[in-house]
């Protein structure tokens, strides 16, 4: 069986760390590329790091820190933020990142999935989905959740794979920031609708929380934040303890 990957996230913001509650009320976490350093060290599996403002602010991901982190890094690391062509793909691959993440551009031009699973390959491109319910449905948002769509969540993210997606970075609005556990229900329906892998985000207060997210929803990843920025769960630790669960990670 293959290992669960255990990724901190970045949410970036003027060049620092940043984190809030439900999308917003967003306070200092540090030095983004400090910060990757740290959780490579302690045995992180990925990174992902967020350009939160750039589609909203119409602004270019930030080449520079993404050298930067690539010269301090031995794990993958996938970029997202503002992108909306295949340049700007080009540009964040050649400067180091692994993977790219795209979101609101996705959903405005679904070919953009296409072209760029053509260009760089489907094991390149993550969908970043921002999720909420709303009136008995999940729907999905955009700009960093401020613009609700017409989109069901389900029927993107399968859409999505069928273009060439090669990962679906999933995201409960509802929960995130919450701490109080990931959306298992939907991330386990979302699951048993694809065959490409999910990460697990938006909710994780304790390793408890990622235990039962790899247990019920059986997700190929978890992702959190604020945990692991402020201390509250030290990787080390959260990889023992899901080993105590039989589930399976790389130490």
């Amino acid at each position: 069986m293959l290992s669960k990957r255990i990724i901190p996230c970045l949410d970036v913001k003027d060049g620092r760390t940043v984190k809030g509650v439900n999308f917003v009320d967003l306070r200092d976490a540090g030095d983004p590329v400090e910060l990757a350093a740290q959780y490579a060290q302690q045995g992180a599996d990925e990174l992902v790091f967020l350009d939160i403002t750039a589609t909203h602010e119409r602004r270019k991901t930030m080449i520079e820190m993404v050298k930067s982190v690539a010269r301090q890094l031995n794990i993958p690391f996938t970029i997202g933020g503002g992108i909306t062509e295949i340049a700007d793909a080009e540009a964040l691959l050649n400067a180091g990142a692994d993977k790219i993440s795209i979101n609101s551009a996705a959903v405005r031009n679904p070919k953009l999935i296409e072209e760029l699973a053509k260009a760089f390959g489907v094991q390149f491109v993550v969908l970043a989905v921002d999720t909420k319910f709303v009136d008995g449905r999940n729907m999905v948002h955009l700009n960093g959740g401020r613009l609700i769509t017409e989109l069901e969540t389900e029927n993107w993210i399968k859409q999505a794979e069928d273009l060439g997606a090669g990962e679906i970075l999933l995201t409960s609005m509802d929960h995130d920031g919450t701490k109080a556990g990931f959306d298992c229900g939907l991330l386990g329906k979302v699951n048993q609708m694809i065959n490409i892998p999910i990460i697990a985000s938006g909710g994780a207060g304790s390793m408890e929380h990622f235990t039962e997210v790899f247990q019920k929803a059986n997700v190929d990843a978890a992702l959190a934040a604020s945990v692991f920025h402020y201390g509250e769960i030290l990787i080390p630790d959260l990889k023992q303890e899901l080993k105590r669960n039989h589930i399976p990670v790389r130490i």
